[in-house]
């Protein structure tokens, strides 16, 4: 019997590979170099993404559901990443009227 040939596994391994190596490349560029905290998180988001992408084609190249399983698992991670971001981001807009990641020192007691 032959064996499913689904959509993911007819793309290389290696395209897999660069793409997310050039996806979270920008995001790890993202975040060291802004200073707008919403940009940070959104950078934040894309190296989550960049490793799911890849960890969803490394499972689905070797026919093991485990990668998947850990792709959502690390998506609940994300969703509770951003809310507890989204939440300082309202914190810092309410006490120092700014989003700029320089003026998180105000916020000290």
């Amino acid at each position: 019997m032959e064996p499913v040939v689904t959509a993911i596994r007819q793309v290389p391994l290696e395209h897999y590979v660069a793409l997310s190596f050039i996806l979270f490349s920008i995001g790890l560029t993202g975040a060291l170099f802004r200073r707008n905290t919403i940009i940070i998180l959104m950078c934040l988001e894309l190296m989550f993404n960049s490793v799911n992408l890849l960890l969803t084609a490394f499972s689905a190249h070797h026919s093991d559901p485990g990668g998947q399983v850990f792709v959502f698992f690390t998506m609940l991670v994300a969703a509770a990443e951003v809310t507890v971001g989204l939440a300082i981001l309202v914190m810092m807009k309410r006490n120092v009227d700014s989003v700029d990641i320089n003026q998180l020192n105000r916020l000290k007691g």
